[in-house]
């Protein structure tokens, strides 16, 4: 599905740099609605959601509609014949869980030699995590199986949080049950040594769901219904999801960092309503030469991921425009600087899409 690529493209821009255009166009302009967008350009402090909090569950969710589009069973399959797939699977997930390594510990400081000082928890593990247990459910379970595991999840993991967190205090950073895991069983270190880590080891749990999610969206596009019913189930399935997400809330506060079944909810919810958009936009209606400029990131979402931290992209869009930024007017210089360091990554990518080079994990 061109939506698909295009719509991973369009979740990878903002990590590229596209979340400070917002900043600069408030520079240019003054105008206060620039000003609120650029408030969504940052993660919520704690509680709340922002655009930006959506970011990385629409990533999992995205690699679960990609299951759900090639979803089968294999447990009736001999051994020999599932195999490849265990293979497949495992490796994928060594991969990704090697990568957010490098990730961590890029811009040229290096992955650190004493192994209690290296970062293993990252966004790429929580994904392939994600999508490796998303993708057992499915090869061995039934799809009313898969609702009722994904469920169970949601609300094992709130109970959890609920009983095991200290008492008044279950959902703050030192009080949660994901800090206590975290601290007792993460290797290595956390994220800006902070008493959890934001992909740690118990927030993992709930992000199957997302993945699941996706798998279900993947499953309902392949009934090859028209696109008006397309698009109506996924309307109503996401304002269900937003609406228990919101419901629940004063409850199981929406949070990132904690990864509650309010938050899985409400950006699965959210995920599902960016698709149903690209897909009108894409499938649909067509719209190639929009979705070509964020299909083209979409393709390479890994390649240019581990590039944001092992490549120095600020240092060659200065290298080849940096000239004709000094040369505007100062208030332009801001979003200058960031369509030129856009428009370096973009041509790199251009140019693997090209020639038809993706690196897939």
């Amino acid at each position: 599905m061109q939506s698909l690529d295009a719509l991973r493209g369009f979740d990878m821009f903002w990590i590229l740099g596209g979340e400070a255009i917002f900043a600069a166009l408030f520079v240019v302009t003054s105008w206060r609605g620039f000003q609120w967008l650029d408030s969504q350009m940052h993660h919520s402090e704690w509680h709340g959601l922002t655009f930006y909090d959506l970011i990385f569950p629409l990533f999992i969710f995205l690699s679960g509609v990609a299951l759900g589009l090639s979803a089968k069973r294999l447990d009736g399959l001999p051994f020999a014949q599932r195999l490849p797939n265990y293979r497949h699977a495992f490796t994928r997930l060594l991969l990704l869980v090697l990568f957010g390594i490098l990730y961590n510990h890029g811009w040229g400081t290096g992955v650190e030699l004493d192994p209690e000082q290296v970062r293993y928890a990252s966004v790429l593990a929580r994904i392939g995590f994600a999508w490796f247990f998303a993708a057992l459910i499915v090869w061995h379970t039934s799809v009313n199986s898969q609702y009722w595991i994904a469920a169970a999840i949601l609300v094992a993991y709130s109970l959890l949080q609920l009983s095991l967190g200290q008492s008044g205090q279950p959902f703050s950073p030192h009080g949660s049950i994901n800090a206590w895991v975290d601290s007792h069983w993460l290797p290595g270190i956390t994220y800006q040594n902070k008493a959890y880590d934001p992909e740690g080891l118990l927030s993992t749990l709930p992000a199957i769901v997302n993945a699941l999610v996706g798998v279900f969206v993947g499953r309902f596009i392949k009934q090859q219904l028209s696109a008006i019913r397309v698009i109506a189930g996924l309307l109503s399935l996401a304002s269900v999801a937003i609406l228990a997400g919101l419901l629940l809330s004063p409850w199981l506060p929406i949070n990132k960092d904690l990864w509650t079944a309010s938050f899985v909810l409400v950006t699965s919810g959210y995920s599902i309503l960016l698709f149903a958009l690209f897909y009108f936009m894409v499938d649909v209606l067509k719209w190639h030469r929009f979705s070509l400029f964020f299909a083209v990131i979409g393709t390479n979402a890994i390649v240019i991921y581990l590039a944001s931290s092992l490549v120095n992209w600020r240092y060659l869009a200065d290298s080849v425009f940096g000239g004709l930024v000094a040369a505007v007017p100062l208030t332009w210089q801001p979003l200058l600087a960031v369509m030129t360091l856009l428009l370096v990554q973009w041509l790199v990518l251009y140019w693997l899409y090209k020639r038809q080079i993706f690196f897939k994990v």
